[in-house]
């Protein structure tokens, strides 16, 4: 989850629509092989990560052709696995990664691990803004912001490509995860912020980038603060 404080009351609303999917949990295991790759996908609304093991918890998972000696510990788990799959993956409609962004250590040598990810599709605006563009979130009278993910970077070729050259859509694993849209727009019953290097940084010299968010509308029984904020 972003690294943001809210009120009692605009969290305790909050935390209820985002617990209310719009599909079914959904669980994902990849076995931990060279170049397997972990997808999760949102055909409706975006991703929400439950929970993620790197590890073994029985001795079905990718247990095909294995020894018994490398499906035998079962309380196999590496700390901080949930926390890199949310960063990478919470407020998307879809996300792609190689397992090895969750190999920062071996929980237990000599076991076949795999990689499980359960997570939900919880509603919520999903928008994309090309770089020195604006996006603007707003929500109905009564309601206010609550930004669910943000990052600014690229993540595709096709995203923010129009009249762009090969090389500068080349890096599609340059996109960071930013509190910031939620420092800024939480709470608001509009926000506007500009998806630009002079306000997130640049994580990829030379690449065009945009700024892809996910936020939902919440009910509030306080005023909403002043809002139309703009950052240049």
């Amino acid at each position: 989850m972003l690294g943001f404080k809210l009120s009692s009351t605009l969290l305790l609303a909050a935390t209820c629509l985002l617990m209310t999917p719009v599909d079914s949990s959904k669980s994902v295991i990849t076995c931990d092989n060279a170049r397997d790759v972990q997808r999760l996908r949102c055909d409706s609304g975006v991703i929400m990560v439950e929970a993620a093991l790197y590890g073994r918890q029985n001795t079905m998972f990718c247990s095909a052709g294995r020894d018994p000696d490398q499906l035998a510990d079962t309380e196999c788990a590496q700390d901080g696995t949930m926390d890199i799959i949310k960063k990478r993956c919470d407020g998307k409609m879809t996300c792609e990664f190689d397992t090895r962004i969750v190999r920062t250590s071996d929980p237990c040598v000599g076991i076949d691990k795999y990689l499980q990810t359960n997570y939900t599709c919880v509603p919520a605006f999903h928008m994309a803004t090309c770089e020195h563009s604006y996006a603007t979130l707003s929500c109905s009278e009564g309601r206010v912001i609550f930004v669910y993910g943000a990052d600014f970077g690229r993540r595709d070729r096709t995203t923010c490509s129009h009249m762009r050259t090969a090389a500068q859509i080349a890096d599609v694993e340059c996109s960071d995860p930013t509190a910031l849209v939620a420092e800024r727009c939480n709470g608001k019953s509009s926000c506007m912020i500009k998806a630009s290097d002079s306000v997130f940084g640049d994580p990829c010299p030379g690449i065009t980038k945009y700024l892809e968010l996910a936020y939902v509308c919440e009910y509030t029984v306080k005023a909403p603060e002043e809002s139309d904020h703009m950052m240049e």
